[in-house]
């Protein structure tokens, strides 16, 4: 089974030529020149790029990002060894529920770099990946919204989300008329509960590259379980 979407699927390689076209930062045209795979390539002949954010709230027209964690991968194996780990200092005050959450704290950004100053390391990171997230609007729309307001640019790539493939999920197995007459319905797609029903390990969430390690995990399972290695890429990525 593919997963079927309610977004159609983009040509992200063609995406990214319009992209290059246009993109004005050197950082940027930098990033959209990196070839991305052909939509047709086989999930098995991918590395992609697990990546999470911890930020300073979930509004993402002015929280900020304060730790991101990224970890190449492929269906078979985790590149632990190439995993990178990332604290910036937010332009603005840290959210006191927000500590609460992640533990980072004021003295623990005083002294760390503005996103500015270590956005080519990531983007270098980036650059011709599929990027694989648990829920795509932090992951992607908060990047977008951090470079706007430090190079008047904004940016765009391909993910593929586990938490969307784990709605799909559910939603077959166990959304309907019949599931709910049978007293069934879908469970949880937060990613500490979806790596649960694949019998992976619990690990401390929230922290960025420990979630980015989980995130690859569960993509791994995902498609060992429900979907296919030989799928193209065309059919998961948003």
């Amino acid at each position: 089974m593919k997963p079927n979407f309610k977004t159609p699927s983009i040509d992200w390689p063609y995406k990214f030529q319009a992209k290059l076209k246009v993109a004005k930062h050197p950082l940027l045209k930098e990033f959209y020149a990196k070839e991305l795979p052909d939509k047709n390539t086989p999930l098995e002949e991918i590395e992609f790029l697990a990546i999470d954010y911890e930020t300073t709230g979930l509004n993402i027209d002015k929280d900020e990002i304060i730790t991101i964690g990224a970890v190449p991968f492929t269906l078979n194996r985790i590149y632990l060894n190439r995993a990178r780990h990332w604290t910036v200092r937010p332009r603005q005050k840290l959210n006191e529920d927000s500590v609460i959450i992640h533990g980072i704290t004021h003295s623990d950004i005083m002294d760390a770099p503005d996103l500015s100053e270590i956005i080519e390391d990531v983007l270098t990171l980036m650059a011709g990946k599929v990027m694989v997230v648990h829920y795509r609007k932090i992951e992607r729309e908060m990047l977008d919204k951090a470079l706007r307001r430090r190079i008047d640019e904004g940016i765009e790539f391909p993910v593929i989300d586990t938490m969307t493939l784990e709605q799909v999920i559910q939603r077959r197995d166990n959304g309907g008329l019949w599931n709910w007459f049978k007293g069934k319905k879908p469970q949880s797609v937060r990613l500490g509960q979806s790596r649960q029903r694949y019998n992976l390990p619990p690990y401390t969430p929230h922290h960025a590259l420990t979630d980015a390690i989980a995130t690859a995990e569960l993509f791994q399972a995902q498609i060992a379980h429900h979907f296919a290695a030989h799928d193209t890429v065309q059919s998961y990525w948003l």
